[in-house]
């Protein structure tokens, strides 16, 4: 019977039961066969026996008479410290086939990849959100990046004695650097800028660190949308009653794209983008002109207010009761979706807000926002059609017992079956752990014990 072997992320599954590697083109006898470039015999070392494709041999046999390394292949090598005869996880191999038959090989950054330039076990990836380094090395197998923002790095770990056992970690530098050592090459590190609203060039300061603590492989910049907000009115934010003053679309042009110019800048100085703050669909176009590594879509605020919202409207409906639209008025203030300002706002103005908001959502029942992943299939066909091969889409921010299972069913949609490996899922650690069990492995659990217990 006729065998499948392995074929380590290559394209194509190697034919028949021929196996293929660089050392093949090695011969050790003068003018025959291909030879290592003197002085690169260590870094080659690291992909000879390494399977390729037949296709791949052929043509590398035909072109190549010396096998040696780029320069980046050494530099990747020798800053995480990869063991003999392998390649990292995070980055998938290339050759360059240079003058005079020289084939070159490189190591290109891509998170599909496992170590030896195999693929991961399922296209859509894993991510996760903490700046914990006591939970993400119980999770770094199984995740590809990790997500920081200044609340998950401070107000999550740092300043939090449960979390932050002993108050080992003081500053963000010390706990990104443990990350950092706990996560090895595979997952990409994306940290936010503490103040997106400085000034751009402190900005690229602030981030050309991160580049240097994480090395340019792993360092992702999460920049958000800012809105309205800026260095001016950002006060507003922090003081009193912390309502802002204005509506959340009604900002000067310069202000609302901010993020936008902030990530083209630091993309002109190499960084990669996490482009973040992202919860309708409308939102997502524009922000693929910031030529983004990373997009996001939020489901867990945008699901449960769009459901309130609903509710109001529904019992306005069968009760005539103005005191349901004065309630969805106070929550339309609280959520941000008016200012302050609005609060004598006329209450059949405020239905049709609530109206447009919920049709736009699409979350009646048996249209695709009913799960609250609108926006998520909206991403994807947005990304289909776009010119950044890329750029992934995050699906992030959820809770409860239906949002991780929504979501998981989401990504066996055969309208999605070709966009698979742009989705990367990221969620609190122990909030995706539980997602690893059920009622039923406690029932087997039992049974197993029991049954090991009167073996012994």
């Amino acid at each position: 019977m006729k065998k499948t072997l392995p074929n380590y992320g290559r394209e194509n599954l190697l034919s028949g039961e021929i196996r293929a590697s660089l050392r093949a083109m090695i011969s050790g006898k003068k003018d025959d066969g291909a030879s290592v470039i003197s002085g690169e015999e260590k870094y080659v070392d690291h992909i000879l026996d390494l399977p390729i494709t037949l296709d791949l041999y052929e043509e590398l046999k035909f072109a190549g008479r010396k096998i040696g390394i780029t320069k980046n292949f050494k530099e990747v090598i020798d800053f995480f410290k990869v063991p003999e005869k392998e390649t990292p996880q995070g980055f998938r191999i290339e050759y360059v086939i240079e003058a005079d038959g020289v084939v070159r090989a490189d190591l290109v950054r891509d998170i599909s990849y496992d170590k030896n330039g195999q693929k991961r076990p399922t296209s859509f990836l894993f991510s996760a959100d903490s700046a914990n380094p006591y939970e993400v090395g119980a999770i770094r197998n199984l995740i590809v990046n990790l997500t920081c923002n200044p609340g998950i790095i401070y107000d999550l770990f740092i300043n939090n004695p449960k979390a932050n056992v002993g108050k080992k970690f003081k500053t963000r530098d010390e706990v990104m650097q443990e990350i950092g050592r706990i996560l090895g090459p595979g997952a990409d590190i994306s940290v936010e800028l503490n103040n997106p609203f400085a000034d751009v060039k402190k900005c690229i300061e602030e981030a050309e660190k991160f580049r240097e603590m994480l090395s340019p492989y792993r360092v992702v910049i999460k920049v958000p949308h800012t809105g309205p907000v800026n260095a001016q009115n950002m006060g507003q934010l922090l003081e009193g009653d912390k309502k802002f003053k204005i509506k959340y679309d009604e900002g000067t042009t310069a202000d609302m794209v901010h993020g936008h110019n902030l990530a083209l800048a630091l993309r002109e100085h190499g960084f990669r983008i996490n482009f973040t703050l992202m919860f309708e669909p409308y939102q997502t176009a524009l922000a693929l002109q910031a030529k983004p590594y990373f997009i996001n879509t939020f489901v867990r605020h945008r699901q449960t207010q769009s459901m309130a919202i609903k509710q109001q409207l529904d019992l306005f409906r069968v009760s005539d009761d103005p005191k349901f639209l004065a309630d969805l008025r106070t929550f339309l203030i609280n959520g941000d979706y008016l200012p302050p300002s609005s609060a004598e706002m006329d209450l059949f103005e405020v239905k049709k807000i609530g109206e447009r908001i919920v049709n736009y959502r699409q979350i009646e029942d048996g249209f695709e926002g009913d799960d609250g992943l609108d926006k998520a299939r909206y991403d994807l066909r947005l990304l289909r059609q776009c010119n950044l091969p890329d750029t992934r889409l995050i699906i992030c921010s959820m809770e409860g017992d239906t949002m991780y299972p929504a979501i998981s069913s989401l990504l066996a949609e055969e309208e999605f079956e070709d966009m698979m490996d742009r989705v990367v899922i990221t969620a609190e650690p122990g909030y995706l752990a539980r997602f690893a069990s059920t009622n039923q492995v406690v029932s087997y659990q039992r049974r197993f014990l029991n049954a090991a217990k009167g073996a012994r």
